[in-house]
């Protein structure tokens, strides 16, 4: 890939994961690209794969999946669309959930499926090592040691590069540390649901990377006459375009991961990172969206 400073994306400027794994803030989700309920393949192959290309030449470098989705669909349309991979693009998988069916997820966190799943993103995303093997999810019935302690083995193996957490509070991701150096936490996060607040606030003391996921819901806050809308117009911009705005201004740690089946809609959420919120435009989106 060529040089990022010029691609739109780079507009929001760059977090180094794990202190080495520099990215542009503004990265792509790929869970979108499978079938209903994350299930199954995408109804149109062809434009997953064109949605990807686009968020690359754009200067997204940040590619988040997981082995769940599909599962295994969009590791494998991750690897049709960009391998042989751009130098510095970086792949963010997870393991820790299984799939019985559309919109059913069961944590498993035994080592050795945590191993199996590792491996298997490896071999079909075509790689040697994960940028950044995130935990899906803990696994009440296995100790967290034991689930953070096999990613650790694998990462001392040179499989993994950066290990992560999501939906995780404040203790877990304290006694994930105790086990292994924690780069990343993706918890659900935006404009109207800021439950993990405490949990962002950890990560931007401890310089770990937040990944926020749905980060686009604006709920009823882009109804004609609200303050999104006004500040929308304003802008010439999206009420959702404004959602991400407001998340890389929250904080320097936060890498939003959009997520859509769309080019045009890649295009138009890639494009709101040159959106410049002024102080006051920040204050009241901060406040409307309490």
């Amino acid at each position: 890939m060529s040089s990022t400073t010029t691609l739109p994306a780079a507009a929001a400027g760059t977090f180094d994961i794990g202190g080495d794994l520099r990215v542009n803030r503004l990265g792509y989700g790929t869970m979108q690209l499978t079938g209903h309920g994350v299930w199954g393949e995408p109804d149109d192959h062809d434009g997953a794969v064109a949605v990807l290309r686009r968020a690359v030449e754009l200067g997204v470098n940040l590619i988040d999946t997981a082995d769940a989705y599909g599962p295994f669909v969009t590791d494998a349309l991750i690897r049709e669309a960009l391998y042989p991979y751009a130098s510095g693009v970086a792949i963010a998988t997870k393991v820790g959930f299984t799939r019985q069916g559309p919109n059913e997820w069961t944590p498993v966190g035994r080592p050795e499926y945590l191993r199996q799943q590792t491996e298997l993103n490896l071999r079909n995303l075509g790689i040697d090592r994960i940028d950044l093997l995130q935990l899906h999810r803990i696994d009440s019935t296995v100790p967290l040691e034991d689930q953070i302690g096999e990613i650790k083995k694998l990462q001392d193996e040179g499989k993994v590069r950066h290990i992560g957490l999501s939906e995780v509070t404040v203790d877990q991701i304290e006694a994930a540390r105790a086990v292994a150096e924690i780069a990343s936490v993706q918890n659900m996060f935006n404009l109207t649901n800021r439950k993990a607040e405490e949990v962002l606030n950890y990560a931007e003391a401890n310089g770990i990377a937040f990944i926020p996921w749905f980060p686009l819901a604006t709920g009823k806050l882009a109804g004609d006459g609200s303050p999104l809308a006004k500040i929308s117009a304003e802008h010439g911009s999206t009420p959702s375009q404004l959602a991400l705005a407001w998340l890389l201004r929250r904080s320097p740690v936060i890498l939003p991961i959009p997520g859509t089946s769309s080019v045009a809609h890649v295009e138009d959420n890639i494009a709101a990172a040159a959106i410049e919120l002024s102080d006051d435009e920040y204050a009241t989106l901060d406040e409307v969206g309490k």
